[in-house]
C-alpha cells in the first residue's frame, strides 16, 4: 500500500545536516534542482492505495537507484552507506536516525515498479526541460552517435568473472593484512563451474568470520561484490544467457555482444535523446527517432553533427523536408534505395560494411561502373554463402543452389551531389568540429557511470540501466553549467 500523499517528518536531529552536509554538496545541489514527486507521480499507478503493507516511498527508492549510479557500487553497499553517509540520508530525506531499507528491495522495486516504464524518455524528458528552462540550451544543434555496451555475459564465462572477483577481494584483503593468506583455502584449480562457486563461497565466509578485516569498508564492497556474483550465477546457472543481446560490430576484424545507445546531444552537452537496440543495429537508421524525440522534449534542432553513418539518403531526405541540415561525411554506400524495409540491409560504419538482418556482415565489397558519382556506380558486398544455406531468415534472400550472395546499391543521388557541395562550406567545416564532445560523452557514461558493461540480462534492463546514467550526466552537466 502507498500512502496518498507523501510528507516528510523531520526529527529534532534534522538540522544537523545543515551542519554536516555543505551547501556545495553535489547531492545537496541535485535536491535543491529537481522536485522528484513526478517519479510518484509516475509510479502511482504500480502501487494499491488502500490495501496491504505501507510501501517505501517510490521517490525513495529511485533515489537509491540513482545514487548507485552516481557512486557505480551494489545495492548492499548503497543502502550501508545510507546508513552512516549523511549526505545520502540528506538525498533521501531520511531522519538522522532513521532506519534503512532491506537491499533486496531494490530489486524488487525495479523489477515490479519501473517494469512498463518509459523510464528512458521520462528522465531524459525531465532533465532536458529544466535545461531549457535554465537558459542552459542555446544551441539548435545536436550531435548523434551510438556507444557499444557490452552483454554482462560476455566476453567472460561465469567461471571466469568468479576467479577475477574473487582475486580483486584477495588483493585488497592482503593489502590490510598479509598474514591472513595463511586462512585463503586453497584454490580451485580445475575449469568446474560447481567446484568455483563453492571455493568463493568459502573465500567469503572465511573472511566475514574475521571482523577486523570484514569490517574494513574496502573489504566490504569488494566482498559484497563477490557474493553479488555468485548469487547471480546460482539463479542464472551461467552469465551467458542474454537472449536480446546480439553481435555487433566495431570494425570488419573485431566484434562485440551486448547492446548500442544511440544517442543525440546538444552542443552544451546536454542528451536530448537515447534509444537502446541490440548490439547489430545500424547507427544511421536511427536518426529519424532521435531527431523527433529530441523535438518532442523541445529542442529547435537546425543541424545534426554525426558520422558517415548518418548521411544515408533517407536521412537526407528527412532533413531535407525540415529544412535541417546533416553535417556528416558523405559515404555513398550507405543508401538504401527505395527497399522494403524487411529487404534493407544495416550498414557498420566501422567495418565499412553491410549486416544482414540475421546479423551477419559482408566479407568483402567491390565497386562497379564509373568513377564520377553522377555515372551510375554500384557497391556491391558479398556475404559468406555457407552462412546463407543454413540461416533461419534465408527464405526469400538466398536462392537454393546459389553460389553466390550479394546486396547491391546504387550511389547515383541528387541528394548527395548537394550533400558534396555542402560538404565544402565555412559552415559544415565549424560545426563538424564539434563532433568530439560526444565521444567524451561515451567516455564519460561508460569510465564513470559503469555503461561499458550490462548489470543485468536483457533490453529492458539494458534501457533502465541507460535512463538512470543518462539521468545522472544530465544532472551533473546542468549543475557544472549553472
Amino acid at each position: 500500500m502507498l500512502a496518498k500523499q507523501q510528507t516528510i517528518q523531520f526529527s529534532d536531529h534534522s538540522s544537523l545536516y545543515d551542519l554536516i552536509v555543505p551547501k556545495e554538496n553535489i547531492l545537496r545541489r541535485i535536491n535543491d534542482l529537481i522536485d522528484f514527486s513526478f517519479i510518484y507521480d509516475e509510479l502511482l499507478n504500480k502501487y494499491c492505495t488502500n490495501n496491504g503493507r505501507m510501501a517505501e516511498s517510490p521517490v525513495r527508492m529511485f533515489k537509491y537507484l540513482l545514487l548507485k549510479t552516481i557512486y557505480t557500487v551494489s545495492d548492499v553497499d548503497v543502502v550501508e552507506r545510507s546508513r552512516y553517509d549523511m549526505s545520502f540520508k540528506y538525498f533521501l530525506e531520511m531522519n538522522p536516525e532513521e532506519e534503512v531499507i532491506d537491499p533486496s528491495s531494490l530489486a524488487k522495486f525495479r523489477k515490479l515498479r519501473l517494469k512498463d516504464t518509459d523510464l528512458l524518455n521520462l528522465l531524459i524528458n525531465k532533465t532536458v526541460t529544466i535545461a531549457v528552462e535554465k537558459g542552459i540550451i542555446r544551441s539548435k544543434s545536436i550531435i548523434v552517435d551510438a556507444t557499444h555496451t557490452l552483454s554482462r555475459s560476455n566476453p567472460f564465462l561465469a567461471i571466469d568473472i568468479l576467479r577475477e572477483r574473487s582475486k580483486l577481494l584477495r588483493k585488497v584483503v592482503y593489502t590490510f593484512d598479509d598474514q591472513f593468506k595463511k586462512q585463503i583455502p586453497q584454490k580451485n584449480t580445475d575449469n568446474n563451474l560447481e567446484m568455483e562457486l563453492k571455493y568463493c563461497k568459502e573465500l567469503g565466509k572465511r573472511i566475514e568470520n574475521e571482523p577486523s578485516i570484514s569490517s574494513i569498508p574496502a573489504v566490504k564492497e569488494k566482498l559484497n561484490l563477490l557474493k553479488e556474483t555468485v548469487d547471480d550465477i546460482q539463479e542464472n546457472l551461467t552469465l551467458s544467457k542474454d537472449s536480446d543481446a546480439r553481435i555487433g560490430h566495431k570494425s570488419a576484424d573485431s566484434s562485440f555482444f551486448g547492446y548500442k545507445t544511440h544517442i543525440a546531444m546538444t552542443e552544451e552537452r546536454i542528451i536530448t535523446a537515447a534509444v537502446v537496440t541490440s548490439g547489430e543495429k545500424g547507427d544511421g537508421p536511427e536518426l529519424p527517432n532521435l531527431l523527433e524525440i529530441s523535438q518532442e522534449n523541445g529542442i529547435d534542432v537546425e543541424a545534426i553533427i554525426g558520422d558517415a553513418a548518418y548521411a544515408g539518403k533517407e536521412n537526407l531526405k528527412i532533413t531535407n523536408e525540415q529544412n535541417i541540415k546533416i553535417v556528416a561525411r558523405l559515404n555513398p554506400s550507405i543508401t538504401q534505395g527505395f527497399r522494403k524495409d524487411e529487404d534493407k540491409f544495416d550498414y557498420n560504419k566501422d567495418a565499412d560494411r553491410f549486416v544482414c538482418p540475421a546479423g551477419h556482415i559482408a566479407i568483402r565489397k567491390a565497386r562497379q561502373g564509373t568513377k564520377n558519382v553522377g555515372g551510375n556506380q554500384v557497391d556491391t558486398y558479398y556475404f559468406d554463402i555457407e552462412k546463407c544455406k543454413s540461416c533461419p531468415l534465408k527464405e526469400g534472400c538466398y536462392k537454393e543452389g546459389a553460389k553466390t550472395k550479394t546486396y547491391s546499391v546504387s550511389i547515383k543521388s541528387e541528394l548527395h551531389q548537394d550533400q558534396m557541395a555542402f560538404q565544402e562550406t565555412n559552415y559544415y567545416k565549424e560545426k563538424a568540429k564539434q563532433r568530439y564532445k560526444i565521444e567524451a560523452k561515451n567516455s564519460e557514461l561508460k569510465n564513470v557511470h559503469g555503461y561499458d558493461r550490462a548489470i543485468s540480462y536483457g533490453i529492458n534492463n539494458m534501457q533502465m540501466q541507460g535512463a538512470m546514467a543518462i539521468f545522472a550526466v544530465n544532472l551533473k552537466r546542468i549543475l557544472k553549467l549553472m
